[in-house]
């Protein structure tokens, strides 16, 4: 991924002309990065939490307790995608979204290191923060 790639992908999830089928799990992680490198956790997560939530609207996707924005998903990866930015601190935005693409933690199932399945997956999860179950959070 380039710089005006990454830059090209994060405003269009701001301006929410991002379609859905470009909306992937690895699209998630760029802008989450992103996002993470620019602003830091603390400052990322409610923008993240807000753009998310707007762009599943304007797909039509209803945040509920069923679909869309999932909180404890979106908490626990800025988690990580700060430990990961932290430690690829040299790199450009777009080297640092390259490496975590090809890094163990772009797979879709990754958060089942720290969490299991059930409590991912609950209603609790996807409304509110929920701690890991199996290994802390870096």
């Amino acid at each position: 991924m380039t710089e005006h790639e990454l830059e090209d992908l994060v405003r269009r999830f701001a301006d929410r002309t991002l379609t859905k089928p470009e909306w992937t799990h690895a699209a998630h992680l760029a802008v989450g990065l992103w996002h993470v490198s620019r602003y830091g956790a603390d400052d990322a997560l409610p923008r993240l939490r807000t753009a998310i939530s707007r762009l599943n609207e304007s797909h039509g996707t209803v945040n509920s307790a069923t679909g869309g924005y999932h909180e404890t998903i979106t908490r626990a990866y800025v988690s990580v995608l700060a430990a990961f930015a932290a430690a690829h601190g040299e790199k450009t935005a777009a080297e640092r979204v390259t490496a975590l693409l090809a890094h163990p933690l772009a797979d879709r199932k990754a958060l089942l290191r720290f969490y299991s399945r059930e409590r991912l997956d609950s209603v609790e999860a996807r409304l509110g923060w929920v701690e890991p179950d199996l290994v802390p959070l870096p």
